[in-house]
């Protein structure tokens, strides 16, 4: 009998440590040092391989490094190719299918060059050895020439001991990670694999991007902006020009707002590119539409006119009959084709509950993409005939040691009557008790949340928040008029709409009224600014990346067009700027104790307008604190950073949203 018992005792011993071996810990601020991203999918020429970067955190060197990858459409075979510090970037594989190439910094001082590896494996080796850095490359056709497109060097006439002043005399004149702009543009160029040539087709005071290759190898099609100064307007174009030095640019398009992402057909008849909806010299509300014209720019026509959608990720099938493209509509995006022999559109994947990205074709009926929903981050799919069968699995390793955060889609009125639709996230699907809420805002604001992974919205569920996401007005996937709609009134139908959202999610029981609190990053810390100094119901506060003193922004960050075109100039239309900043000039009705935060470096966005916003709360008693993050652009990307700036979110709620306070992580 004993023997027995103590025989029943140990497998249920047993048994009890393989359960706690698969019991899921609620995601975590250190989880984000575990998450990939997977990037740049390439298809070979054979149609059996993906070759991508995948970019994992070191948790060790504080950054991330990207490697290059090969997945077999069969989804048999995943092989990493490159290893080591040096991150790699935009993978393309050789048309004869023989090699793989990639940019790589490693062994240069002119910065990113084309590196050449055997498909197999095996070391790359340094196929260009520049002055400039290349910063975008395509493969002739038949595998003997590269199209470049490279960034002039800075000449500063002799070494410095210090770094020589710089002089500024343009128009836009600063840019996020850029930095401070000079005469320095990127400019085509042909290189010759076997002579090792470098001939230059472009110059001048512009830029030029997205070169494409003619499938005979004699014309590359790109895009760039010939207008008088192009930093006053976004009148970028498509040319073409022979792939010979002393060639002539032919202009394609003349369309006087933007014209990008060309794509030639792989009959060569044709090619297929992307025009905005707005013929101004900048309006951030447009949409793009998917359009066509002759390689010599004639029988141009606009082929999804009707959608009011916004379209991307253009591809051609390969016998060139139809353009598979993503559309972005309401939390979803979605894949759809259009076929040139019926002259209309179909639906090939409706997105439920998931989006898509970087489209490629690989067959009749066949596609490849990324694809994501709130569950999962990135990965490759096949898409064939409208069902979707996954190839790769990078995520799993850390997803099945997590709890994810539930999330389902919901929709409410505002006081206006405007429907708008969001996304919660609750700690779990069975959640019956009222909680406190947070309402997380999404930057633009010409964006929106979908069904995607988002790991600050789910490590704030995970944290025990529910989380409201909130497309509002002025965000896509509802139309060019919903939009369009908060042109030159920042923060009012927005924030009408936020409320409006907090009102239902009340209302159905699902957040406490007590326990109500608000944040965001970029414009959703501009939108954080207005609605706290709109109401005064939500009890913490966490703006990043934002700004409310609209009349001090003017000339010292990136958007210097936007306001002219739609805000006038400050002296000129003083009032308008005034009403704009609102938070600022009413900071007296907030009441809400805020964290704001930025990176140093961020232009877009600059710290000032945290700083001013921090002052004009500490001047008046309100609990403040500003978190500045050193080195960083507008998008947080040190890891550590990352960590921290989730974890500080969650200590700052909790200290203000629940009854019993956590410890505070920050000091």
């Amino acid at each position: 009998m004993m023997n027995k018992n103590i025989l029943l005792l140990i497998i249920i011993c047993l048994c009890g440590s393989a359960g706690a071996q698969t019991v899921k810990k609620p995601f975590k601020p250190n989880d984000f040092y575990h998450i990939p991203a997977l990037d740049d999918p390439q298809l070979s020429p054979d149609g059996k391989w993906i070759a991508y970067t995948l970019s994992e955190p070191d948790s060790a060197r504080d950054n991330r490094v990207s490697h290059l990858w090969m997945q077999s459409y069969d989804g048999k075979q995943s092989i990493e190719l490159t290893q080591g510090t040096e991150p790699v970037s935009s993978p393309k594989w050789t048309p004869d299918g023989k090699y793989l190439s990639y940019i790589s910094a490693r062994d240069s001082k002119a910065g990113g060059q084309v590196w050449l590896m055997d498909r197999r494996g095996g070391e790359g080796h340094k196929l260009t050895d520049l002055k400039g850095e290349v910063s975008d490359y395509a493969w002739s056709p038949d595998s003997k020439r590269l199209a470049l497109i490279i960034k002039d060097e800075e000449d500063t006439g002799k070494p410095e001991k210090i770094n020589p002043p710089i002089k500024i005399d343009r128009y836009h004149f600063k840019q996020d990670v850029e930095g401070y702009l000079q005469h320095m543009h990127s400019h085509l160029y042909v290189y010759d694999i076997a002579a090792k040539k470098l001939d230059a087709l472009t110059m001048g005071d512009m830029d030029d991007t997205d070169p494409v290759w003619s499938p005979d190898s004699k014309f590359i099609a790109y895009v760039s902006n010939h207008t008088l100064d192009p930093d006053r307007n976004e009148n970028f174009d498509i040319f073409t020009i022979e792939a010979k030095k002393g060639a002539e640019a032919n202009q394609l398009t003349t369309f006087t707002g933007h014209d990008i992402k060309p794509q030639w057909s792989p009959d060569g008849k044709h090619i297929a590119y992307l025009r905005s909806t707005s013929d101004a010299d900048y309006f951030i509300y447009q949409h793009d539409l998917l359009c066509l014209m002759d390689t010599d720019g004639k029988n141009n026509k606009v082929l999804t006119a009707q959608l009011d959608r916004p379209v991307s990720n253009i591809a051609w099938s390969r016998d060139s009959k139809n353009i598979g493209y993503v559309v972005s509509n309401d939390r979803i995006r979605y894949i759809a084709q259009y076929n040139l022999l019926l002259r209309k559109s179909t639906v090939i994947n409706k997105g439920v509950q998931c989006s898509f990205d970087n489209l490629i074709a690989q067959g009749p009926g066949n596609w490849i993409a990324k694809m994501t929903n709130p569950y999962m981050p990135h990965e490759l799919v096949a898409v064939e005939n409208g069902k979707i069968r996954r190839l790769t699995f990078h995520q799993d390793n850390w997803l099945n040691k997590v709890k994810l955060a539930y999330v389902k889609g919901f929709q409410s009125f505002s006081s206006d009557g405007t429907l708008v639709s969001g996304l919660l996230y609750t700690p779990d699907s069975l959640t019956t008790k009222k909680l406190p809420l947070i309402l997380y805002i999404h930057g633009g604001p010409t964006d929106q949340d979908e069904f995607e992974f988002d790991a600050i919205r789910q490590v704030l569920a995970s944290a025990g928040f529910a989380v409201a996401a909130v497309n509002y007005r002025g965000s896509t996937g509802r139309g060019l008029e919903y939009t369009k709609t908060i042109y030159a009134d920042w923060g009012n139908k927005e924030v009408k709409d936020l409320l409006g959202a907090v009102d239902e999610l009340v209302k159905t029981g699902v957040a406490d009224a007590q326990r109500l609190g608000i944040g965001g990053w970029s414009y959703g810390g501009i939108l954080t600014n207005y609605t706290i100094a709109s109401d005064t119901r939500f009890k913490a506060a966490a703006s990043g990346a934002g700004s409310s003193l609209q009349l001090s922004i003017y000339g010292s960050d990136q958007w210097v067009v936007q306001y002219d075109n739609e805000l006038g100039y400050p002296w000129k239309n003083a009032e308008k700027y005034i009403q704009l900043s609102y938070p600022f000039f009413h900071a007296d009705k907030i009441k809400t104790p805020t964290l704001f935060m930025s990176g140093l470096k961020d232009f877009n966005v600059p710290t000032g307008g945290s700083e001013q916003m921090y002052q004009a709360l500490k001047s008046q008693g309100i609990p403040t604190q500003l978190v500045l993050y050193p080195g960083q652009y507008h998008m947080i990307s040190i890891p550590s950073y990352q960590v921290d700036r989730a974890q500080r979110y969650i200590d700052w709620f909790n200290m203000y949203l629940n009854d019993q306070p956590k410890a505070v992580y920050f000091k």
